[in-house]
């Protein structure tokens, strides 16, 4: 009978390194990485806007892969005008690729600058993990009456990975994209907050390949990133994971759902 041979360290990092990074599709994880999703069902939720809606806008769509799910969900019920931003040049074409065949421009428009649409243009607009919400912008190009449907990255997200790599972090930077502080802001630029709710979810690593992929994958974790910088300290935690079971950390995701009064 023959015997598979362990995957070692350097085979489980040169796995995590050769996979491409482009777009949010996540399926490579499977067996090697989960996470817990939010009760509330995110791509489930949207499509069901979708089919209410008359002209929409996803801002920071990545690869496409949510706002396509949500569109086939939506079958012959979806919009008449749907159209598309993102901001990272491998992301545009990914994305392009997926949407065009359903109708769907993809706008290349970078994720800090102003959205490249008229006052009012939409209905509805919809965000799967944007970098930052730019309130005033989504505001603006809400009709009256329409509605900010997103699911957010929330405060201290996946921290015991990145204090795993970076050492203690400021407390700041835990609550760096709390709720609470983007409602006031939302409220701020306009907004009506109609529901908010909060989950923070489980994460598990099984192997530092998918470690090494996640971190390649989601730049912003551990700035810098590269498999020589962190080398030592990627042996050091693959042999936990061998020792102790799978690392783990947890998730932080809020929905917001926001609408722009009709007298605005």
């Amino acid at each position: 009978m023959a015997h598979t041979r362990a995957r070692t360290f350097d085979d489980l990092v040169a796995e995590g390194s050769a996979v491409p990074t482009a777009g949010w599709d996540f399926s490579w994880f499977e067996g090697r990485a989960t996470e817990a999703r939010p009760s509330w069902g995110y791509a489930r939720s949207m499509s069901a806007r979708l089919t209410a809606a008359t002209a929409v806008l996803e801002v920071q769509t990545g690869g496409g892969e949510v706002l396509d799910h949500a569109l086939e969900a939506a079958g012959p019920h979806r919009p008449p005008l749907v159209v598309a931003t993102e901001g990272w040049a491998p992301n545009v074409a990914k994305a392009t690729a997926l949407l065009r065949p359903r109708g769907v421009p993809v706008v290349a428009s970078p994720d800090d600058a102003p959205l490249p649409f008229a006052d009012g243009a939409f209905d509805l607009v919809v965000s799967r993990h944007p970098v930052e919400p730019h309130w005033a912008e989504i505001t603006r190009v809400l009709a009256p009456g329409g509605t900010y449907f997103a699911q957010h990255v929330g405060p201290g997200s996946v921290f015991e990975l990145i204090e795993y790599f970076l050492g203690p972090q400021p407390e700041g930077g835990r609550n760096h994209r709390h709720p609470d502080r983007e409602r006031a802001d939302a409220e701020a630029a306009g907004l009506e907050i109609v529901d908010l709710r909060a989950e923070r979810l489980r994460m598990e690593f099984h192997d530092v390949g998918a470690v090494v992929h996640f971190l390649r994958k989601v730049v912003w974790m551990v700035p810098g990133f590269t498999v020589e910088k962190y080398r030592d300290r990627l042996r050091d935690l693959h042999e936990l994971i061998e020792a102790e079971g799978p690392f783990v950390a947890h998730s932080a995701r809020h929905l917001f759902d926001a609408r722009k009064p009709q007298h605005y």
